[in-house]
């Protein structure tokens, strides 16, 4: 996977290159992630323009959409698959009115280091997580969304798809997941994309962490909150092992997309490793 520097997408990264057991790679500038797009701009950014992007996958809440819009480059589509739906509104039926997930609310978890040790202390943000990590295997909203993600890079005349949420690691982090272990990476070639984002997504909150620590906050709260570990991806891949047996198995009975339409994706977005 490659980082690219782009000065107006936040945490930008190509899943091309990667390494697949068969000997083959993913193929470069097909298929993207990255955070929320609120600031893309193609005419400035010339990385952002080589791109050519032609569609876009957003797969956050209403909320999130209204606060930070995204900018699509001209002639492409934008499509929201809205992963969270069902979980934020049990949340808030429950009697927590935010309408976000945790990874969205940041600015107000951290800006209260009492608030934060009553929420999310003693281990709470870590479970927080792993729940939502299962959440995004089995709620209607999340098969919804992912049966949407894959059906885009499925179509036939599919061009560079870019997907996001807000930070872009965790429901970013669940669908590059599924693409990479339906191309054929190892688990380790996994994780290890899955985990590459950590030091983009903390450095653009070290003021934030810093001024967490200083008020006294814990800082295992604020990084539970801010990064990925092993352990939120472990809970989805238990969920699918639970439920369905496999990577693919949930695929296709799971979100319900056909043996045929996995076969495309696989033969786009991948390549000998010679090329």
């Amino acid at each position: 996977m490659t980082a690219l520097p782009s000065t107006t997408v936040a945490n930008l990264r190509d899943l091309g290159g990667l390494p697949l057991s068969d000997g083959r790679t993913v193929r470069s500038g097909l298929v993207l992630r990255a955070g929320q797009l609120d600031r893309m701009d193609p005419d400035t950014d010339p990385v952002v323009a080589a791109l050519g992007i032609t569609t876009i996958v957003d797969f956050r809440s209403t909320a999130e959409r209204a606060d930070y819009p995204d900018r699509v480059p001209a002639g492409a589509r934008l499509v929201v698959a809205d992963a969270l739906a069902d979980t934020i509104a049990a949340a808030v039926r429950g009697g927590d009115s935010d309408d976000k997930p945790a990874a969205a609310q940041l600015k107000h978890v951290l800006s209260d280091p009492k608030l934060a040790e009553e929420h999310l202390g003693g281990g709470r943000a870590q479970a927080l997580f792993a729940d939502t990590y299962r959440a995004l295997v089995s709620s209607d909203s999340a098969v919804s969304a992912y049966r949407v993600f894959l059906t885009e890079l499925a179509a036939e005349d599919a061009g560079p798809l870019l997907f996001h949420c807000t930070a872009g690691k965790d429901r970013t982090g669940w669908a590059a997941t599924i693409v990479l272990t339906l191309l054929g990476a190892s688990p380790e070639t996994v994780e290890t994309e899955y985990l590459a984002v950590n030091p983009a997504v903390r450095a653009a909150f070290v003021p934030l962490i810093e001024s967490f620590t200083e008020k006294g906050g814990d800082p295992e709260i604020a990084q539970a909150i801010i990064g990925v570990v092993p352990a939120y991806l472990a809970a989805a891949l238990a969920e699918v092992d639970e439920k369905y047996g496999s990577m693919e198995a949930y695929v296709r009975d799971g979100l319900g997309v056909p043996d045929d339409a996995v076969a495309r994706i696989r033969a786009r977005l991948t390549q000998d490793a010679a090329r």
